[in-house]
């Protein structure tokens, strides 16, 4: 984390900068108090803070720090409304830097509770106390930092006080907004108290390692076990954080933590960008978790938008939700397989046994030196493999036809498991599982899921610029159309082409779809039409195209894939790991399910009692 700045001298701001803050009620129950408390502590450059709490938050909140502190003459000023020490001028609107600005917090909270304020600089003889009600300004003990003490909140607006909820559920929201600022600054402490009693504890981690275990920390050892790291640039936008696996995801999104420069924020932009790059490996209602810092220009990001600051706007919202999209994706891509040997050995022709040079280069098949075939092709390859194998054995597209026995194996067994992530293949169970034995013990996989995933990795490269074929309609089906669905309509026309869709205008207020995508003929047109003007008038063209070609692929690529009882050789067997281990995102079939699980050695041994 960046040093500190330098503490300034709170003033009273111009008229000429009020008249241009969004301004507004910033009080809306304990926990709105306990972030604006913390924002300014961390301002302040404190490095442990403390907050106590009585019922809640509702009888007291209590937060110390040992920040640079406000000295005794600028006291009365900080709780004047628009009086701050953060900026000065409009250019220093449009480009803050610190987590609070508008000078209104203290004004707002001071009109509605009991507060106190107390304060001691570096160097100064005592401390100073304001009591909010009198102003009267008076020394007292206390050592470099600052104390502030709100009692009895809503105490003067009763009917505010009554539509509170219970202490345990206010409670709860004053720890998420210290938990917020917790995940993000790893170098400053954090202790909660309420009734008396310690209820929730960060320590300081600082460094780059602090960032994980603060994690870990706050979140769980879980998260950490179950979520891959992000260090993602594009332009002037810098990502990093953790996004959990598509395993990790939850029905809610309540473990989801999004930052722009430190602040905690809630944006659509960032949402969908997030949750774009979760599509290909996260299917219905699931919520992915993750935790996500953006760095990036403060000139490039406006925060004076909402009296709470939760809500930003972005200069260029585009090149954002790039940015999120393009970070996870390249993080999930990596199969975890890889992850499982701490250092994998590469796989060179030349340093192989002869069986294990002919399981690599069938696991590579459908790799790299088949992505530029042409798509006739690949749909023989697909054909190949949605007839069920004749008597002669003959094996699915991308496998050797050649059998490889029980009794050859143990010749490289004692290499294999070093050498591959996902180990060797040692039977198959029921025609539907590949069991595999690797350095952690047994590897389970879901045949068909894990081929269907690199049948659809492939044709995606394969189709990547080809358009989607469509199919004229006899008779034109005509609709009522919005004005944004026909101003859409006509913008979009070669969009909407690319997708096998052509919606013409037929009057003012009515349009025809003419043409459908082949392979949805069948389907409702006008629903299909509506949905995709929707996605385009609120989403960006190229992702809405991308996304229906890779619905489309998906269909094509469960129809590929190998099917349930279909009897496959170790050797095949084989050769299907290998290509797991190569292809992306190969730990999720196109369905968001798993294709493969881990079975440790402890977890076996605990099956059969061993060591008790």
């Amino acid at each position: 984390m960046s040093e500190p700045l330098p503490r300034q001298i709170i003033r009273e701001l111009p008229d000429v900068l009020i008249s241009q803050i969004a301004a507004g009620e910033v009080v809306e129950r304990p926990a709105s108090v306990v972030r604006e408390l913390v924002d300014n502590a961390i301002d302040a450059g404190a490095r442990q803070i403390t907050l106590r709490l009585l019922g809640g938050g509702i009888r007291l909140i209590s937060l110390e720090d040992d920040g640079c502190g406000i000295p005794a003459d600028e006291l009365p000023v900080a709780l004047k409304r628009h009086a701050t020490s953060k900026i000065v001028s409009l250019q220093d609107l449009e480009s803050v830097a610190t987590m609070g600005f508008r000078g209104e917090a203290l004004a707002a909270i001071n009109s509605v509770s009991e507060m106190s304020l107390l304060s001691r600089i570096e160097g100064a003889y005592s401390a100073f106390v304001l009591d909010g009600q009198t102003g009267e300004v008076k020394p007292a003990a206390r050592a470099t930092g600052t104390t502030v003490e709100v009692k009895e909140l809503f105490f003067s607006t009763p009917a505010r006080r009554h539509f509170l909820k219970s202490e345990n559920t206010e409670l709860a929201h004053c720890i998420e907004a210290v938990r917020r600022h917790a995940l993000v600054r790893p170098e400053v402490s954090f202790a909660i108290w309420h009734e008396g009693k310690i209820v929730a504890q960060w320590r300081s981690h600082p460094g780059e390692a602090g960032w994980n275990q603060r994690l870990a920390d706050v979140l769980g050892e879980e998260f950490l076990a179950s979520s891959v790291n992000i260090d993602f640039r594009s332009g002037p936008v810098h990502v990093r954080g953790r996004a959990g696996t598509p395993d990790a995801a939850r029905a809610r999104a309540d473990q989801q933590f999004a930052y722009v420069n430190g602040r905690f924020v809630r944006d659509k932009v960032i949402t969908h960008g997030a949750r774009s790059a979760y599509e290909d490996v996260l299917h219905g209602h699931r919520q992915p978790v993750y935790v996500l810092y953006l760095q990036m220009d403060p000139t490039r990001v406006d925060v004076n938008v909402h009296p709470t600051k939760i809500e930003v706007r972005f200069r260029e919202s585009r090149e954002v939700h790039q940015a999120m999209r393009h970070a996870i994706e390249s993080a999930l891509a990596v199969p975890r397989a890889q992850l499982l040997t701490a250092t994998p050995a590469p796989i060179q022709p030349s340093t192989l046994t002869p069986t294990q040079n002919t399981w690599a280069q069938r696991g590579m098949a459908f790799g790299a030196d088949r992505l530029h075939e042409d798509p006739a092709r690949a749909m023989a390859d697909l054909k190949a493999l949605w007839r069920p194998p004749p008597q002669a054995e003959e094996s699915p597209a991308g496998f050797s036809s050649q059998k490889l026995q029980l009794n050859s194996v143990p010749e490289v067994a004692s290499q294999d498991a070093h050498e591959w992530p996902l180990g060797r293949a040692i039977a198959q169970l029921q025609g539907v599982y590949i069991l595999a034995e690797n350095t952690q013990g047994l590897v389970v996989v879901d045949m068909h899921a894990a081929h269907e995933r690199i049948v659809y990795e492939r044709l995606k490269q394969q189709f990547d610029t080809t358009q989607i074929s469509s199919q004229p309609l006899l008779i034109p089906a005509s609709f009522s159309a919005t004005p944004q669905e026909i101003a859409t309509a006509e913008s979009c026309a070669e969009v909407l082409m690319q997708l096998g869709l052509e919606v013409s205008p037929l009057s003012a207020k009515t349009l025809a779809v003419r043409a459908v995508p082949t392979s949805l003929a069948q389907g409702d047109c006008v629903e299909l039409a509506r949905s995709v003007l929707a996605e385009l008038a609120q989403h960006d063209a190229a992702t809405v195209v991308q996304r229906a070609q890779n619905e489309i692929l998906a269909t094509m690529a469960c129809h590929g894939a190998v099917r349930a009882n279909r009897k496959l050789s170790l050797d095949e067997m084989n050769a299907l790991l290998r290509q797991m281990e190569a292809t992306e995102r190969s730990d999720q079939c196109n369905h968001g399910r798993p294709t493969w699980r881990q079975v440790g050695m402890r977890e076996l041994d605990a099956l059969f009692l061993r060591g008790r």
